[in-house]
């Protein structure tokens, strides 16, 4: 087995951070040119989100001749274009392959997207709470759901013409009046999973006003808690 130098690894560090600058610059400027924004439109979009990137800077990146890119300007020139910072870094599309990482080998576009965002999942690496808001996310719909179900059907026993229809009414009303109750029960136990780990649960809407109960009020903590 062949060993790599260290004069090797030194070599190709810069090319990755090349790609990678080479990635955004490219896509920078196919998304500027597809809104039909010259480099001075862009820096004053930049500008009116609240952090100036001159349009020098802009048409230094573009070519190539910019040597750093740092975080915070690819989050504003994705919002400046209206795209997201992943999309700038992965132009699935019309990059065809990129390197993830030093001295890892090229792979297509797409996939390093996918692991990027989490969407595929690499063995050993922490998703951290991102399941967890996910799985949030999934009962909010859930209970929101089934409690516009659970008027419908209560507004239909309301106004049925027979008995027969009135009774299917109920048999529905309750069905959802139950998944709601589950999926409520759900969320109090995820949120409150959440609180223990020092997370912030997201909000709920004011139809869910009663997942969480008064003593989990802000100024409450978590040893306060039963």
């Amino acid at each position: 087995m062949t060993q790599r130098r260290v004069d090797d690894e030194a070599d190709n560090f810069p090319e990755w951070v090349d790609r990678v600058q080479a990635n955004v610059a490219g896509e920078v400027r196919r998304r500027r040119k597809e809104m039909g924004w010259s480099a001075q439109e862009l820096a004053d979009r930049c500008e009116q989100l609240g952090h100036p990137i001159p349009r020098n800077v802009i048409a230094n990146m573009e070519s190539g001749r910019r040597a750093g890119l740092p975080l915070v300007d690819v989050l504003v020139l994705a919002a400046a274009l209206e795209t997201y910072p992943a999309c700038l870094i992965f132009p699935v599309g019309y990059v065809e392959e990129t390197q993830e990482l030093p001295f890892q080998s090229l792979v297509p576009t797409w996939d390093a997207l996918r692991r990027f965002s989490g969407e595929q999942e690499v063995f050993g690496r922490d998703l951290g709470l991102v399941p967890d808001f996910e799985a949030h996310t999934s009962l909010v719909r859930t209970a929101l759901a089934a409690l516009d179900e659970e008027e419908q059907a209560r507004f239909a026993a309301k106004t049925a013409t027979s008995r027969a229809q009135q009774e299917e009414a109920e048999r529905k009303r309750t069905e959802y009046a139950d998944q709601a109750i589950s999926a409520k029960y759900k969320l109090r136990h995820l949120r409150r999973d959440l609180l223990d780990d020092g997370a912030i649960p997201p909000d709920l809407p004011p139809a869910l006003h009663d997942v969480d109960p008064p003593e989990w009020a802000p100024d409450t903590t978590t040893e306060e808690r039963p």
